[in-house]
This record gives C-alpha cells, structure tokens and sequence, in this order.
C-alpha cells in the first residue's frame, strides 16, 4: 500500500462519518439551534460536485468520499428543517447549485476543478454566520466540525501528492472555516457553562 492510498483511505473514512455527528445530534434532540440549514444544502449540493469531479478525473477515494456525504448533508438539510429551521433560510444553496451547472456544462471537470475548491467558503460561511450570532448552539455538532478540520488537513495532504490544486485550495479553506466554526462553538459552550 502506498502513501496516495493510504491517504485517500483516510479521507474517505472522514468523509463518510464528518457530518454524521450533526445527523445523530439532530435526531436525539429534535431541535436545530444553532444549525444552518443553508449550509446543510449548499454541503450536499458541493459535496455531489466534487463527487462528479472525482469521478470525471478518475479519483475514487475523492468521489467516493464526497458522493456519501452529500447524502448525509441532505438527510441533515431536511431533519433541520423538520426540526425548526425554515426553507426562507436559503440564500446561497440555489444560486451555487446553478453556478456549479454551469461550471460543469462550460467546461465539465476543469469547471468544476476551478470553481469547487471556493465553494467550501460558500457552504461554510453560512454557518460562521449563524454560529456568531445565535446566543444557543446546543444543537451544533462540535465532532461534525473538528471531523471537517480533518477532513481538510487529510485532503490537504493528499493534494499534495497527487499535485491536484483543485483540492490544495478546497483543503485550506475546510480547514479555515470549519475552524472558525469550532472556535464559536467552544467559545459559546463556554459562554453557557460560566
């Protein structure tokens, strides 16, 4: 087994149990404080992107990966909003849906290859967002967001052997933002226990 796989093995475990926490806690709770339903969408939306984009360039551990979470972020976009959260909530899910066909109807897998590594601050934004300025994230998953930083140190490993800067970019801005979103939600479970 060479380093490549054992790599692309570890990101693809991560990315098929990153955003399981958040569904779990969802289910158990039945509440989504804290959860942005916008990035629930645009994850799922993006996560099929790269999904195609691993599969047109012949990386299955990136597809395999991606294709997977896509299908939990979905799960999770309609529990949120089974749970509270309101359809009115979406601003970017559909607008980047349309820029993503678009990408990929212009120019198939190097569309997508230019576009999908900012669309993990698309998707994450939204979720900064709503973490910085609701006062409860009870229902914010912190192992689905430390899962993320991993997700983009893995990734971010793996790009650079396989010398995609596709994933290069994509695996900096996971590891940023989902960053941001750990540091909000410890600081807010610290604000709640003092």
């Amino acid at each position: 087994m060479n380093i490549t796989v054992i790599i692309g093995l570890a990101g693809t475990i991560i990315g098929l149990i990153r955003a399981l926490p958040q569904l779990l806690r969802l289910l158990r709770s039945k509440q989504a404080m804290g959860v942005s339903v916008d990035t629930a969408l645009t994850s799922a939306i993006v996560s099929s992107g790269w999904a195609i984009y691993g599969f047109l360039t012949q990386q299955p551990y990136v597809a395999l990966a991606t294709g997977s979470s896509a299908v939990v972020f979905f799960v999770i976009t309609v529990s949120a909003l089974r749970f509270g959260r309101r359809i009115t909530e979406f601003r970017i899910a559909p607008v980047w849906f349309f820029a993503l066909l678009v990408a990929f109807l212009v120019k198939k897998e190097d569309g997508l290859g230019i576009i999908l590594p900012i669309s993990i601050l698309v998707s994450n934004i939204p979720q900064i967002y709503v973490a910085a300025r609701e006062e409860d994230l009870t229902d914010l998953s912190l192992g689905t967001w430390v899962l993320s930083m991993s997700d983009g140190f893995v990734w971010g490993l793996y790009s650079l052997i396989e010398y995609d800067y596709s994933i290069m970019v994509f695996s900096l801005f996971q590891l940023v933002t989902s960053g941001a979103v750990t540091f909000l939600k410890l600081l807010n479970q610290k604000k709640l226990h003092a």
